[in-house]
């Protein structure tokens, strides 16, 4: 006798949903259980980058975000004191980008996972992955109501995040791990309209950033260096409100608007994980973790969902063996994340770039196409290895170099 499903999904957000939606509908018998009950919060970046936007598209499922009200962002805006790069973030075909509230974004995956047919608990605790042989072959949790229930499937899919009980259990490879650099923190603010920008300041050790999300809020994320973790969390609050003196004019903005709710946020640990083996799949933060600085976290884990799901169909039908289609995944995966990971983590020290750099922001301020991929690199659209290639530095420098070609924007 089979095992009751193919696949039980450990965790229903940005990374789980999606993966579990993608198998049922290829008619695979999925469960997929989470600790939360939806419509909840969670600790995020918020923003869906236009690539993510393009798969909600896809999916079927972007017409249903767009009805909850939320505005699009079209442009992204980094201030570094004296001049301000200013970009489309998109392509042609997905232009734009959103910073939805998770309780409206992760709800809406839930149910359009549950309406392709995936079996679906909410409340459930999952206290022990199941290993036989040395492959994983199920979970063993507890219901809301507390009974302990068992079940079996071929595949374990981790997608419970950066503490992933899954990863836990069959321990992968760890690997490119850097430590925490950052401590951000955020809050929602009310009547800080940002007109479709997704606003970010760059200072010297410093760095904030603003875009609009639902209910009339916006959302006003900031940071400083992991090394003043210890001594700035004695009073994050005036910390993260120092932060805004650094630009009097977003100040004198913010000065108008009511601050909605209390501030969270955590430093973050840099690694990758091994995301496949004997009887288990990593995807999302449980695989792959970066600092939230570039907001990348919800365009990795709908990449991963998509990518990983067209991997696992083909071992399923046995098209391909396991080991063969998720070793392809892996370096695929690997090859595609590490020049944003290698990015991110610089960027994520808030260190003065080097003087070459200054000389390229410089040299992109007023060349609209440089700015617009300057926007497009930080979305994620393009790979910062294509942005800072040779070629296109040098284009980049060249059009500088010609008189009156372009002027700094204010």
């Amino acid at each position: 006798m089979g095992k009751a499903y193919q696949a039980i999904v450990v965790g229903a957000r940005c990374a789980g949903s999606p993966m579990a939606m993608l198998l049922a509908r290829r008619g695979y018998r999925v469960l997929m259980v989470d600790r939360a009950s939806f419509p909840s919060d969670t600790l995020s970046t918020h923003v869906v980058q236009p690539l993510a936007v393009a798969a909600l598209s896809r999916w079927g499922l972007l017409d249903r975000l767009l009805k909850t009200g939320i505005a699009p962002i079209d442009t992204y805006a980094f201030n570094f004191g004296p001049f301000t790069i200013a970009g489309a973030p998109g392509t042609q075909d997905a232009p734009v980008a959103y910073c939805p509230r998770r309780t409206v974004l992760d709800k809406l995956l839930v149910d359009a996972a549950a309406e392709a047919g995936v079996e679906t608990r909410e409340d459930f605790t999952v206290e022990e992955i199941l290993m036989e042989d040395g492959g994983a072959i199920g979970i063993k949790g507890r219901s809301k109501r507390g009974d302990v229930i068992t079940e079996h499937a071929d595949l374990v899919v981790g997608a419970d995040g950066r503490n992933s009980i899954v990863a836990e259990t069959v321990r992968p490879e760890k690997y490119n791990q850097r430590p925490p650099l950052l401590a951000p923190y955020y809050a929602y603010w009310s009547g800080l309209p940002m007109n479709g920008r997704f606003e970010t300041y760059i200072r010297p050790n410093r760095g904030f950033a603003a875009a609009q999300t639902h209910d009339g809020l916006t959302m006003v994320v900031g940071g400083w260096p992991y090394a003043e973790y210890t001594t700035n969390k004695t009073n994050i609050e005036a910390n993260y409100l120092k932060l805004f003196e650094l630009a009097p004019e977003f100040a004198d903005r913010l000065g108008s608007a009511k601050r909605e709710g209390r501030l969270v946020g955590a430093p973050t640990p840099n690694f990758f994980r091994k995301p496949y083996g004997r009887g288990w799949v990593l995807i999302g933060d449980a695989s792959y973790l970066k600092d939230p600085i570039t907001a990348q976290g919800i365009n990795d884990a709908f990449r991963d969902a998509e990518r990983c799901a067209a991997a696992l169909d083909e071992c399923l039908t046995g098209t391909r063996s396991f080991e063969a289609v998720m070793g392809d995944y892996h370096r695929a995966r690997d090859a595609g994340v590490l020049p944003m990971y290698d990015f991110t983590c610089q960027l994520a020290t808030l260190e003065p770039p080097p003087v070459e750099m200054q000389q390229l922001f410089g040299a992109i301020c007023g060349n609209q196409g440089a700015m617009d991929g300057f926007a497009q690199m930080n979305a994620g659209t393009v790979s910062p290895s294509e942005f800072f290639s040779r070629e296109n530095v040098r284009e980049i420098m060249a059009v500088a170099e010609e008189p009156g070609l372009h002027g700094r924007p204010t």
